[in-house]
């Protein structure tokens, strides 16, 4: 006796569109019972999570600077996912990006003008490319399973910035603190509304690059490519596209994308290098791809629906004491019943006793 799941031969169209949004709510509903058994009232675990972020101006600028490495990544990995290419590293490449980018300020203090931020947002896309080129590189060559060789380098990428801020790079005025000296003015991303909040330019970039990459996957030679290799690599090469060219666009591109999060987020929220430049967006953008339905302008959405769980996460924290990790379990929730409704709405499951079924998942 088994389960099988069957491939439905025409899933409802109007159900592709509302399978994240079937998949937040059921979420929700799990996340109420997992506050209940933690022992915390449902209703006001929920309003810390989703209302109380949002409550204020200062904390609504807070969102959009952690929406912004969030949606650039997202949107990168929907390229690399779409193409079959499952890119898990997008952290490290960020934390890569993030030390390419900073290097300017860091090494040449006094070079201030206006051509230093540029520069520095073009280091961190290069960065970010570099890292990504190392899986791309062993899948191509080699065979090596991506998942494995990206997931493994964001563990390098940490230590390496662990050490470079506690060793060559550490601040001479910093007090023995393991952190870079500060960038200066010309070296930080400007904020939009500087009377009002924190939120910098930072966020528009990152909304401006997902729509360029929607334009590029719906309207492009390119990404009607991207599309046919990763859904059928037979027909791919009847068409005479290259798949192994593939593998490096897809993951560079996700690269420089998650390169130019990592600049970003230390260039404007932070103002410098410390041992931790990211709290786990580059593994929560994987939630952000699928919950914007691989999609780049989806993930504007959803970077910022994913956004929201952080703020609600260090909102729940001060309110209700609980523990930091719930925010990422819930994150997980989310993942979990948005791909398990994508699942039952192109499978039917079947309860099978004999022999496998033809055509069975």
């Amino acid at each position: 006796m088994r389960l099988e799941l069957i491939k439905r031969s025409a899933p409802a169209p109007a159900m592709r569109f509302l399978s994240p949004l079937l998949g937040l709510v059921l979420a929700v509903i799990a996340g109420a019972i997992m506050f209940s058994a933690l022992g915390k009232a449902p209703d006001r675990a929920l309003y810390a999570f989703f209302i109380e972020p949002v409550s204020e101006m200062w904390s609504v600028h807070e969102l959009l600077i952690k929406a912004a490495p969030l949606i650039l990544m997202g949107a990168g990995l929907c390229i690399c996912f779409q193409s079959n290419n499952w890119n898990i590293g997008a952290e490290g490449q960020m934390i890569v990006g993030a030390i390419f980018g900073a290097a300017l300020p860091i090494l040449l203090p006094d070079v201030q003008n206006f051509l230093i931020l540029p520069l520095m947002l073009i280091f961190g896309i290069l960065g970010g490319m570099l890292y990504g080129f190392i899986p791309a590189l062993l899948k191509a060559k080699f065979k090596t399973n991506e998942i494995l060789t990206s997931l493994m380098l964001v563990y390098v990428a940490q230590m390496l910035l662990d050490w470079i801020v506690r060793g060559p790079w550490r601040n001479p005025e910093g007090l023995n603190f393991p952190e870079s000296r500060r960038f200066h003015e010309w070296a930080r991303i400007p904020e939009m509304f500087p009377a009002d909040g924190r939120a910098n330019w930072g966020f528009v970039i990152a909304v401006v690059v997902a729509i360029a990459l929607g334009v590029m996957l719906a309207k492009s030679l390119k990404g009607f490519e991207v599309k046919v290799i990763g859904t059928s690599p037979k027909a791919a090469q009847f068409a005479g596209f290259d798949s192994k060219k593939m593998i490096f666009f897809a993951f560079l591109l996700a690269g420089g994308c998650a390169g130019l999060a990592g600049i970003i987020e230390v260039a404007g929220a932070t103002g410098q290098l410390r041992p931790t430049v990211s709290p786990g967006y580059g593994f929560t953008a994987i939630i952000v791809a699928y919950l914007g339905r691989l999609n780049p302008i989806g993930a504007i959405v959803a970077g910022l629906v994913l956004a929201l769980t952080y703020l609600g996460g260090e909102a729940a924290q001060i309110s209700l004491g609980l523990s930091d990790k719930i925010a990422r379990v819930f994150q997980g929730l989310i993942l979990f019943f948005v791909l398990a409704c994508d699942t039952l709405i192109l499978y039917k499951i079947r309860l099978s006793f004999g022999a496998a079924t033809k055509g069975a998942a």
